[in-house]
């Protein structure tokens, strides 16, 4: 009888230690998503690169414009008016940048933008060099400019997972909510 007592905490304990492991990996805040149509027309609008990995920003607008695709979102167009793309928006300070892609959205007949910023995108420095993400939505409605949901998140992976996977892993989780309607 004690050995099964034993064998059950055991794996009491190694649950809770791999839960704590794996919640420790990611930490996310990720608002209920109001009723949103599928198949409005959603823009996808600069995503800003504060970060200094070059391309952040757009590397997150590509994962995210895929992953919207993979869940149904039938009429999606991509910003593409500046020619440098999210990094046009280093530091999220560009307001005239924003104003046009906004602008450009209504002239498509969007109902819907998605918008946000890469706030980590890099390797860390150190033995085991782990990929870290971090990234943040916002959805507006295109008729008012208001914000309608948000989110945003931050992951890590192990040392062999690449950064790409880990963002994409993040993107998926915090858009989830979006793909649910």
């Amino acid at each position: 009888m004690k050995t099964i007592v034993s064998k059950m905490w055991h794996r009491f304990v190694g649950a809770a230690v791999l839960a704590v492991l794996v919640a420790g990996c990611s930490t996310m805040n990720v608002g209920d998503a109001p009723k949103l149509q599928k198949t409005a027309a959603w823009a996808i609008l600069p995503i800003a690169n504060t970060t200094e990995t070059p391309d952040a920003g757009q590397r997150a607008e590509s994962i995210a414009q895929s992953i919207l695709v993979q869940n149904g979102f039938t009429d999606l167009h991509r910003y593409v008016g500046d020619p440098d793309g999210g990094d046009s928006l280093v530091g999220g300070n560009n307001a005239q940048a924003r104003a046009r892609a906004l602008e450009w959205a209504r002239k498509t007949g969007a109902k819907y933008a998605l918008s946000g910023a890469v706030t980590e995108w890099r390797y860390k420095v150190g033995v085991d060099g782990e990929p870290v993400a971090g990234v943040t939505f916002d959805v507006i409605d295109v008729s008012n400019g208001s914000i309608v949901w948000s989110a945003t998140g931050s992951r890590s992976g192990w040392s062999r997972s690449s950064l790409a996977g880990v963002g994409q892993t993040l993107i998926r989780n915090l858009l989830a909510p979006l793909a649910q309607q």
